[in-house]
């Protein structure tokens, strides 16, 4: 009898993943919450980590994105979360508060997602506002954003006081968790507002540039991931921040009063601070990033242009936010 060999076949799908700050979901710019609907629409992201949830006034942000997509004919899946969260074309197995807000010291959502039969494990990060450390060397304190008496520009100091954060201890939670779910099999992203750089951003070739007074730092949480094999979609593709700084806050946002987008009016304090993080995966393969958001950034307490070679995904309408997002698309394969 002759045998018979059974092949498992095999798919290779688009899988887009947007990490979206929402500037408290919406409500800061008129027509905010609209907009946000319609760049989730436009952008064709199919997974999307939230940062700045807050379910005003009794309501749940996760029914209203999911109702308001249904109504222009999308499906999309979401729990209930608080500060950070996750919206998902595809069916939610599970959700967490695996970094529970504490403090407003920031927190980490999780959810495991059944992408046509793959598992991924999606981390959805707004991470620990204060101690916000990028500010001391230029001038302000990173908790009251009061400005110093002088630049902060010794690195030991400002190690310091990057550690007075909870980043830290919400990244290390992660990696650990991670690498569990990699144990099983499963796919893992990490999407999310980290209010604090990359190391890959301030370095020898940047240290003179947007108010760096010569600062080459080696960002803690970044670094920490880095070590632990895991890849900076950004940085994957676009290697150089002197060509590509890809900042993500402050975006101009025309909208709003400069008073509103400046935290430090005297310092150029433009930053990449919102990631998307994947850990290598032979089912998975990076194809492309974009900034979605305006080319607009504030620095000095002036709107200007950027003129780098930072790709751009413009926004139809509003743009609901004072951050720019971040869209990283992958191949998928899938079984």
């Amino acid at each position: 009898m002759a045998q018979t060999n059974k092949k498992t076949s095999s798919k290779e799908l688009s899988l887009k993943v947007l990490q979206f700050n929402i500037w408290q979901e919406g409500t800061i710019v008129a027509g905010g919450f609209d907009a946000i609907i319609d760049e989730i629409i436009r952008t064709k992201a199919d997974l999307i980590t939230l940062s700045e949830v807050r379910n005003y006034n009794g309501t749940s942000l996760d029914k209203r994105l999911v109702e308001a997509l249904k109504a222009k004919g999308y499906t999309f899946y979401s729990e209930r979360s608080e500060d950070s969260g996750i919206l998902s074309r595809y069916p939610i197995v599970q959700q967490w508060a695996f970094f529970p807000v504490k403090d407003d010291r920031g927190s980490i959502t999780k959810a495991l997602i059944d992408v046509k039969g793959t598992m991924v494990a999606l981390y959805s990060a707004h991470l620990d506002y204060r101690n916000c450390s990028l500010y001391l060397p230029r001038g302000y304190d990173g908790s009251t954003w009061d400005e110093l008496p002088a630049p902060i520009t010794n690195t030991a100091t400002i190690a310091e006081d990057n550690l007075k954060s909870q980043r830290d201890e919400a990244i290390d939670a992660f990696i650990a968790d991670a690498k569990i779910e990699r144990s099983k099999g499963r796919i893992v992203m990490l999407g999310g507002d980290f209010n604090e750089p990359s190391h890959q951003d301030w370095v020898e070739a940047t240290k003179n540039l947007y108010d760096h007074r010569g600062v080459v730092m080696p960002w803690r949480n970044t670094l920490e991931l880095s070590k632990n094999g895991f890849v900076d979609a950004f940085r994957k593709q676009y290697p150089n921040p002197l060509t590509h700084p890809g900042f993500t806050f402050p975006a101009d946002n025309p909208a709003v009063a400069i008073q509103k987008l400046a935290w430090s009016p005297k310092a150029d304090d433009r930053d990449r601070i919102d990631f998307i993080f994947y850990h290598p995966d032979s089912r998975l393969r990076l194809k492309g990033v974009t900034i979605v958001g305006p080319k607009g950034s504030v620095a000095k307490n002036q709107r200007i242009v950027e003129t780098s070679e930072d790709v751009f995904d413009i926004p139809a309408g509003v743009w609901p936010t004072d951050h720019k997002a971040g869209l990283a698309s992958f191949r998928l394969t899938t079984r």
